[in-house]
Parts: structure tokens; sequence; C-alpha cells
């Protein structure tokens, strides 16, 4: 069964999330006057980080709304449990204006999506809110590449559950053997897709030794990606018969 869309990973993928939130994340510090409180702009980074992985996981298992899990990180973070919502939140946002003063894409992103128009569909599968993830693939001007978005938050279900990739070949009428799935995680991203039955890619950008779960591929770079879908024949080139 060929493959006729691409369904892509965001953050970490096709956006450079790490450097982005390094970046805000110490601008931020600077401007609120907490840099020296975490001795280094490291240490606050290494914590927060920490603290994104923990909630998000409580946010992925259905435990807390998206919004709980940020003003809960906020509150973690400046050991301040009491932190009213509004102040949280406030926190929160002042902390989104440096971090998306640091927006970039891949360099391989937009010659990438441009490669694969022509002959596949392109989607959207991310673990965040679409509120979110909308806004800032418009504001890197990417947004037009694909037909469809969509966000856990706003499905219910988070990868690597089968729901999740499940929802956007339901979107896109799709069978799950017909969409290839790219992301940066090995396991929430490719291997999620594999046990859906999706063809699930994995972008290793660091060049991690070992080749990852079983079952799926792996590339190093976003240009790799057109020559494996349309070289191999196991991704079903397109025909040239329409």
């Amino acid at each position: 069964m060929p493959i006729r869309a691409v369904v892509w990973d965001i953050d970490d993928t096709i956006f450079d999330y790490a450097r982005a939130d390094s970046a805000g994340m110490r601008a931020h510090l600077t401007s609120e006057g907490l840099l020296e409180r975490y001795e280094s702009a490291e240490r606050a980074l290494e914590l927060w980080r920490r603290l994104t992985e923990r909630h998000w996981a409580r946010f992925g298992a259905g435990e807390v709304a998206f919004e709980q899990q940020r003003r809960d990180r906020v509150r973690d973070f400046l050991d301040a449990p009491a932190l009213s919502d509004p102040d949280a939140d406030a926190w929160f946002t002042r902390y989104v204006g440096h971090y998306e003063a640091a927006w970039s894409l891949f360099p391989d992103t937009v010659a990438t999506l441009e490669a694969l128009a022509g002959d596949y569909r392109q989607a959207v599968l991310s673990n965040s809110a679409l509120v979110v993830q909308d806004r800032k693939l418009t504001i890197l001007g990417v947004r037009a590449h694909f037909e469809a978005v969509l966000c856990a938050a706003d499905l219910g279900f988070s990868k690597p559950a089968a729901e999740a990739f499940h929802a956007v070949c339901a979107t896109l009428g799709l069978e799950p053997a017909e969409i290839a799935y790219v992301g940066d995680q090995p396991e929430i991203d490719a291997r999620g897709a594999r046990d859906a039955g999706l063809v699930g890619i994995w972008l290793d950008r660091n060049g991690t030794a070992g080749q990852g779960p079983s079952g799926v591929h792996r590339i190093t770079r976003l240009s790799e990606l057109p020559a494996l879908l349309r070289a191999d024949t196991r991704f079903g080139a397109p025909s040239t018969f329409g």
C-alpha cells in the first residue's frame, strides 16, 4: 500500500524548540531578576525541562488540564505552591514572550516540506494544543503546507496512544498504512506510529548510537526524507499514472 501522506511532529522536528526554549528562558530569568537564584542559566534550564517533562506526563495521562500543567510548572519552578492562577499565568505569559522572540525553523524544514508537496498530503499531529501550534506554524510561515493540524489537548489523546494517530488517519480519510509519521522521539513518535499501523520515521538529529525501535526508519536530517519515501519500494513510489 503506497504512502499517500506525511504527518509531522512539530517541536524539535521542524521547529527548533530546544534552542528557542533555552534562549527564551535565559532572557526571561534575566528580565525577572531570577538568574542568580538558580546559580546559572544552565541549572535553571535543567530544572525547567525536568518540570516540563513531569507535568507534560501528567497532562498526557489525563490527570490535569493543559492550562493547569503550565501553572503547576511555574509553581514548582519558583517553589511557590501558593502562587495564584492569575499570577502563574502572568509569569508564564512573560516567559512565552521571550520564548517566541527566539522562534526559528530548522534550516532543512522548508525545503523538505516543499519537496514533498507535489506527491504527498501533509498534516500535523502534536502533543500540544491547537491554539499554541496553529499560531506557531502561522508565525513561522509554514501553516499552509498542512491540510490539518491535530493536537492532544483538543483530541483528548496524546502520543503514543494509538487513538491519537488514528484520529489523524480519520481526518485525512486514509488507512494507517498509507501514512508516514515523522518525529524526533523514538518511542513516543516512531514506535507509537508503528504500533498504530503507520510507518514510523525517527528523526535522530543528534546521531544517537543504535537504530532505535525495531520496525521504524531512522533519518538524521530531513533532507533524507524525500529519497526515503520515493526510492524504497516498501513505501510505494507515487504512481506515474495518476
